[in-house]
């Protein structure tokens, strides 16, 4: 999927954010969304929520060059909210249990972030390939989003933090706050390649039931 904005791939006759923003707009735990696209695909997301009617969608705003970059630009567009959910547009296959039990572990803990166990056996490589270590399979899991703060700790950690996260949770936890992981999905992958949405279609399919 390179040199495509992966967002707005067609998946069941449909773009790709098409189907996580419909979970979204729908859900009732949610009450303002803040679309961030980028700068080349902001006038499509545009069109976009004005054709499907979006009532929640508050901004349309073009991210920055790094992943925090976009989430910080997509806070400020936030508007009078105490509890803010970070998701992937490219994570569709998400339902209201996991958006519940994400606002249950971030009330409990202040944050919170979607994950999995992981399947898999993990070892940790040095730059040759060498096999460094083998953590403990039963403490390892595979983060996903939704992510869940206080609007105001993420917003915070975003403006004190200058270096690179792979993630909001990442950034939070270094400025000493307390994390809880919560029970995500398996199928809520996110796709980065053509196969990942193979598997997202079925998904999807399965989850309508057609």
């Amino acid at each position: 999927m390179e040199g495509v904005d992966k967002t707005f791939a067609p998946i069941l006759g449909l773009p790709l954010v098409v189907h996580t923003m419909d979970r979204f707009e729908l859900s009732p735990l949610v009450h303002q969304i803040v679309l961030v696209l980028s700068k080349d695909s902001v006038d499509l997301g545009k069109q976009m929520v004005q054709q499907r009617g979006y009532t929640k969608v508050t901004s349309v705003c073009a991210g920055g060059r790094r992943r925090q970059d976009s989430v910080r630009f997509g806070l400020e567009q936030l508007t009078a909210c105490e509890w803010v959910m970070v998701h992937d547009g490219a994570r569709p296959c998400l339902d209201d249990a996991m958006l519940q039990r994400g606002l249950e572990a971030a009330a409990e803990s202040g944050s919170a972030v979607a994950g999995v166990p992981v399947k898999d056996t993990i070892k940790v490589v040095s730059m040759d390939q060498t096999v460094q270590e083998t953590p403990e399979r039963s403490l390892l899991w595979a983060a996903q989003t939704p992510q869940v703060f206080r609007y105001r700790t993420l917003l915070d950690s975003h403006y004190a933090c200058t270096q690179d996260f792979t993630d909001d949770a990442a950034m939070v936890e270094s400025m000493g706050y307390r994390v809880k992981m919560f029970l995500g999905a398996y199928e809520n992958i996110k796709v980065t390649t053509a196969d990942d949405l193979i598997i997202v279609e079925a998904f999807l399919k399965a989850s309508s039931g057609s």
